[in-house]
């Protein structure tokens, strides 16, 4: 099955911009762990992984009675701010959370992707 992790928001960890260089060498070194151990564990794979530019650099299209209009920045209800994703293959939601927890301690969602088949 697939699965959607979201990067939302920097949860308890500090923003970008106030780490210092051991810090952000640290968060990295989390990302290589998470990345290491889903290579290593049965049935898991990483299908595609970014980070995201931050939410001032975001466009937003709406579509309503069938005109579009698109704005700069993120969408206007959003709280938090998706900052990466990862879309992994795994055999299931359990695995998902375990894997998980090598992540930076960043706010999470995770949604199974639809087989439309």
């Amino acid at each position: 099955m697939k699965y959607l992790v979201l990067l939302m928001a920097d949860g308890e960890v500090p923003a970008w911009s106030e780490h210092t260089d051991e810090q952000k060498e640290a968060v990295f070194g989390q990302f290589e762990a998470f990345g290491a151990a889903c290579s290593e564990r049965d049935g898991v794979a990483i299908l595609a992984g970014e980070a995201l530019g931050s939410a001032d650099t975001a466009t937003t299209t709406r579509t309503r009675g069938g005109e579009r209009t698109v704005t700069d920045g993120p969408f206007a209800e959003a709280v938090e701010q998706l900052g990466g994703f990862y879309l992994l293959e795994a055999p299931d939601l359990d695995v998902v959370l375990e894997l998980t927890t090598l992540l930076p301690a960043y706010d999470l969602q995770i949604s199974p992707v639809i087989d439309p088949s």
